[in-house]
Order: structure tokens, then C-alpha cells, then sequence
């Protein structure tokens, strides 16, 4: 497939599909995320670490690939900026992300690794789950007109997913221990439950790991890697439950990532990259 050709996929994936409500009001998109009351404390704070590192105020804040700035912590790294500029290659997700933001934001459909902006632009850029859709020549570049575009002394902050995350690796045959479990729990309790739904494929993803952003980036763009959730959303939904105590776990496990960010940023499942321009 050709990168034009991917490019109109993730476009048209989005706009019919990912940002799409469902009957709970929710977007199709949030099925990659574990909405459960047991995970939200944890899913909050996770959210809350961009702004950790990201430059607090100033006059723009670029959103490279802001979809449709969809969970209530997304909204608050804008709030020190003049304006926030949404840039998403779905004219449905600027729609939808203009909802939440209103005269607060400008919204441009455009390619991320294809920027349309002056150098120095902008006082902070955040890229959320965004480069991962665009082939690794592609997300080099993105990386590139990010720095490119961003204000002396402003900050980035990119969060993706690794492609095998050792961390989860490690976690892996417990993830599938309870996996089986849960299905005959949830047999036993309804069989009718474990009818099969149809659910729409995703689109095109192409994830990397710390040895290529250290070879292909960090090499000519100064970063550090920390983490923003250590865990998979499989994870979550296998492992953590009430009756197992599932928010102890968690609590457990956010102060460990705040303890060793780094070690959890480049062996967890989702790093937070932070880009700083001199």
C-alpha cells in the first residue's frame, strides 16, 4: 500500500468509523480505551502527565492529530494558551473537536507529517496516538516539521505505543491466565453473553521501539522518553477488577511509573516523548 493510500485509509476509517457515537453516546474509537469505573482514577492521571512537561501557557498550542479532543484532561493543555490549533487529516474529527473547543481553537485538516506552518510557530505542540498511523519514513519527517515549527524554548510532547513492549511481554502469560478465566466466569454467569458482536477492523498502524526513535530521531532531535501508562489496554481488562482489588493495583503501580518514569517509559506499553527546542 502506498503512503498515499494509507493516508486515505486512516482518513476514511476516522470519519466513518473511529469518530462515530454509538449508542452510548461514546465514539467508536473509545473501544481502545478501558472506560471502566475500576480504571478510571489511573486512565485520569496517565492523561494529566502531558502537562507535567508541557509548557503552560502561551499564545498557540498545535494538536497534531487532535481527533476530536475526545476526554475531559485532553481539554485542559490548552487552557494557559490564547488559542489551541486542531490539525487532523478527518474533517469529522475537527467537527467534532470544535463542539469542545469552540472559538478557543482554529481547525485545519492536514497531514501531520506535512505541516503548513511558519518555523517557530508555536509555544507547545502535543501529538496524542497520532504518529503511529503514518508508515516510519513518514512519522521521521513528523517528527522533524514538529521541531521545525516549534517556538525557542517551547516544549513537545508525543505519546504512541510501542511496538512490543517488554513490560507487557513480561505480563503476558498472566494476561492470558486470565483471560481464559474471565471468559468461563463470564459463561458461567450468562451464556449468552459470549455471542460474538461484529465490530469495525481498524486501520493502518505502524509502531516503533525505543531502539528506532534513539536511531531515526534522537539522533538530530534532542528527546527524553518518559512514561505515560505503562500498561495495555488488554491489560486492564484481563488483569483489573474490583474483586481483585483493581484500583489498589493500580495506585500501586502509578507510584512505581512516577518512581522510575524513564525505566517505564521505554519498557511500558505508551512512552511520553518530550521534545525541548533551545
Amino acid at each position: 500500500m502506498t503512503e498515499p493510500d494509507i493516508k486515505q485509509e486512516v482518513r476514511h476509517f476516522y470519519d466513518r468509523v473511529g469518530w462515530q457515537t454509538e449508542a452510548d453516546g461514546m465514539y467508536q474509537n473509545a473501544q481502545y480505551e478501558d472506560l471502566r469505573p475500576v480504571s478510571a482514577e489511573y486512565i485520569h492521571r496517565c492523561h494529566l502527565r502531558v502537562t507535567k512537561h508541557l509548557k503552560s501557557c502561551g499564545k498557540f498550542l498545535l494538536d497534531a492529530g487532535s481527533g476530536p479532543v475526545q476526554y475531559p484532561e485532553y481539554l485542559t493543555y490548552s487552557e494557559g494558551y490564547q488559542r489551541r490549533v486542531c490539525a487532523d487529516i478527518s474533517p469529522v474529527a475537527l467537527q467534532e473537536a470544535r463542539k469542545r473547543l469552540g472559538d478557543h481553537g482554529f481547525y485545519v485538516v492536514m497531514d501531520v507529517a506535512h505541516l503548513p506552518f511558519k518555523d517557530d510557530a508555536f509555544d507547545g505542540v502535543v501529538s496524542l496516538h497520532t504518529l503511529h498511523h503514518l508508515p516510519a519514513a513518514e512519522q521521521i519527517l513528523a517528527y522533524e516539521d514538529i521541531h521545525r515549527v516549534m517556538a525557542p524554548d517551547s516544549t513537545t510532547v508525543v505519546v504512541n505505543g510501542w511496538t512490543d513492549a517488554p513490560f507487557m511481554r513480561r505480563m503476558d502469560r498472566l494476561v492470558r491466565l486470565m483471560e481464559r478465566f474471565n471468559r468461563k466466569k463470564s459463561l458461567a454467569a450468562s451464556p449468552a453473553s459470549q455471542e460474538k458482536k461484529e465490530s469495525p477492523s481498524g486501520t493502518f498502524v505502524q509502531k516503533i521501539n525505543i531502539t528506532w526513535l534513539i536511531n531515526e530521531v534522537a539522533n538530530h532531535i534532542p528527546l527524553e522518553v518518559y512514561v505515560w501508562r505503562s500498561t495495555s489496554v488488554r491489560f486492564l481488562r484481563a488483569v483489573i477488577h474490583p474483586w481483585l482489588a483493581g484500583r489498589l493495583w493500580l495506585k500501586l503501580l502509578y507510584a512505581l511509573e512516577e518512581r522510575y518514569p524513564r525505566w517505564f517509559g521505554e519498557n511500558g506499553q505508551y512512552p511520553l516523548v518530550v521534545i525541548k527546542k533551545s
